[in-house]
């Protein structure tokens, strides 16, 4: 009797209780997402984005995946997918339909190309890829052949190969892993297992410099040696323990974004400006550190690529719990969503994102795919909302946050982009309105400030006559003393 109990009780569970349901092309439409409110509790909200399409194997041709480890678009909607143990790039359109595989590299007369040693020309490894629009050009960190090798990005032919420049300093090796080129046709290079900072090529693919340097957090421990250390051994500290970077990417102004997992650095995501000083601004109700864990530093995200809008919108995905972070231009967290799993929809050992158009291409090696995802109608909004933020159209901006709050009224982000939206019309009093709602007190203090300039200069006329009045009393009080004191003598 009490088996066939526990046998209705749990087929009563299995019928009823909600499940995640995947469709049959092993697709899932139901990410959970959430944000982080002003005391750093984790909050329901709409996922940004959907599943739209899988591509794997089966989309391939015919060619063998063995795990896609980077990912970069064109703006004519290519995909180039990089699959490190098959040394192949491979090319899709925006939809994942195959176009071309690259792993044995051609020239303009489409021969196979034989290096100095009299072997072919072929990728070894490679871990990146990039695509520069300006020159139409594809470039690929060939990492195992320790080389940059750059295609013509219409009919993929080699342009040159760009090996380690002569007078390069440092210690580091030269193999390319992760690869942008900047629009004055710089190239920023992170390499394997390299302290130094991100390496930096003039266009001839001669060095330049070590750029942005990742300081390592410190304690108290460290501040003690450095105090009683030379400059030549603070210098070498700097070099041993500063943390290594992982991924880079531009925006649209040129600037670097950098991010690591590694737990000593000081910050997690970087927006290097020409110096290599980080400007990342980080005015939300959270730093740009993925999950927050009070309790737990051990369970801290660890990113391993980051992605960025023309209008500083930018995502950074993190391998440890299989999640994607969506922060606008100002720091904040705009949406959190995705978990680990093994079915298609999760991710297994995520590797790489990029933008294309308003989706997001996302690789998983241990899957062996890649996904586009397609911004939801809360996304499509939140997104809108902070390009026109971003560029000024206030007007657009308040109505698209308005949008929000009718798909989320918990959304502070949307409180405090409206808030911002009147900061900006110098509506102070209202724009303090709605950073209280939001819970944003950096932004209540510039409005609250702002507010208070006004109420100083529309009372500027009876504040004047007022302290005026106060220091002719003090006069008065002083000469009807001193006369005072006169007639006693």
């Amino acid at each position: 009797m009490e088996k066939k109990s526990l046998l209705i009780l749990l087929v009563f569970l299995l019928v009823f209780l909600p499940t995640r349901v995947y469709a049959a092309d092993g697709k899932s439409y139901d990410y959970d997402g959430y944000t982080y409110n002003y005391w750093w509790n984790a909050v329901e909200s709409p996922a940004a984005f959907q599943l739209d399409t899988v591509i794997d194997e089966a989309d391939m041709g015919g060619i063998k995946v063995q795990g896609f480890n980077d990912v970069a678009t064109s703006e004519d909607g290519h995909i180039f997918l990089v699959d490190t143990l098959e040394s192949r790039v491979n090319i899709t359109d925006q939809n994942g339909s195959f176009i071309k595989s690259l792993k044995v590299i051609r020239d303009a007369d489409n021969k196979i190309v034989i290096d100095e040693s009299g072997a072919q020309l072929v990728f070894n490894a490679p871990e990146g890829v990039f695509y520069q629009e300006k020159n139409k050009e594809l470039y690929i960190a060939d990492t195992g052949a320790e080389r940059i090798v750059v295609l013509d990005g219409s009919d993929y032919t080699l342009k040159r190969v760009i090996k380690k420049p002569e007078n390069m300093a440092g210690v580091s090796e030269f193999r390319p892993s992760k690869i942008v080129v900047d629009s004055a046709d710089r190239i920023y290079v992170v390499v394997q297992s390299s302290y130094e900072g991100i390496i930096e090529l003039n266009p001839d693919g001669t060095f330049s410099r070590y750029f942005g340097v990742n300081s390592p957090s410190v304690n108290f421990l460290d501040y003690f040696w450095k105090s009683i250390s030379s400059d030549r051994q603070k210098e070498q500290m700097k070099k041993t323990f500063a943390p290594a970077f992982n991924n880079v990417a531009l925006d649209s102004d040129g600037f670097v974004y950098a991010v690591t997992f590694d737990a000593a650095a000081e910050h997690m995501v970087f927006r290097l400006n020409s110096g290599g000083k980080n400007v990342l601004r980080e005015e939300g109700n959270t730093f740009v550190i993925g999950d927050i864990h009070k309790m737990n530093l051990n369970e801290q995200s660890q990113f391993v690529d980051v992605a960025v809008k023309d209008y500083g919108t930018y995502a950074v995905l993190d391998k440890y719990k299989g999640r994607i972070f969506l922060y606008d231009f100002d720091g904040q967290l705009l949406n959190a969503f995705g978990s680990l799993g093994k079915t298609k929809g999760s991710f297994s050992m995520p590797t790489g994102i990029t933008w294309s158009g308003d989706n997001l291409v996302v690789t998983d090696s241990a899957l062996k795919c890649a996904y586009i995802l397609k911004p939801t109608d809360f996304g499509k909004a939140a997104l809108q909302a902070s390009k026109s933020y971003y560029y000024g159209n206030w007007d657009e901006a308040l109505v698209q946050f308005e949008n929000i709050l009718k798909l989320n009224a918990n959304y502070e982000v949307a409180y405090v982009g409206i808030g911002k939206n009147y900061l900006m019309k110098d509506d102070f009093k209202k724009a303090m309105y709605y950073f209280k709602l939001g819970n944003n007190r950096a932004f209540y203090s510039k409005a609250y400030n702002g507010h208070r300039g006004e109420v100083l200069q529309e009372n500027f006329g009876i504040i004047a006559v007022i302290f005026v009045s106060f220091i002719t009393l003090i006069l008065y009080t002083e000469v009807r003393y001193h006369k005072k004191e006169s007639g006693h003598k």
